[in-house]
């Protein structure tokens, strides 16, 4: 059974640093793309980092968090980060991690077939 874990979310002034992690269990890890998505209050879910399966390890950022955001894997650990810099308040929201089970990575939410719980992370002074 797929299981994906976030931690590491919480309360940050502005231009502080969080690193998100997303434990991974119940698949072939390092063959399948991961997700990063955020869901702020009353707006839609969008994603935010993806990176390909481990065979590939490309990354890919959405232009609001380009140069601050970093998307990384461990496929010993079977754990996927998202280190996130120079944090602004329109960062807040509820970030989740998932998979979609093909080699590489998109932004839609639909293509996804398995989320985490979320994990919060609020920005403000």
């Amino acid at each position: 059974q797929v299981h994906l874990v976030e931690s590491g979310g919480g309360l940050v002034q502005p231009g502080g640093s969080l690193r998100l992690s997303c434990a991974a269990s119940g698949f072939a890890f390092d063959s399948y793309a991961i997700g990063w998505f955020r869901q702020a209050p009353g707006k839609e879910r969008e994603g935010v980092s993806c990176i390909n399966s481990g065979r590939d390890g490309r990354t890919y950022y959405v232009d609001s968090v380009k140069g601050r955001f970093t998307i990384s894997r461990d496929n010993g650990k079977n754990t996927i980060y998202l280190q996130m810099n120079s944090l602004k308040p329109e960062d807040t929201a509820v970030y989740y991690c998932a998979t979609k089970r093909r080699l590489f990575c998109t932004f839609s939410k639909y293509d996804y077939d398995y989320w985490g719980q979320g994990t919060q992370v609020t920005v403000s002074s």
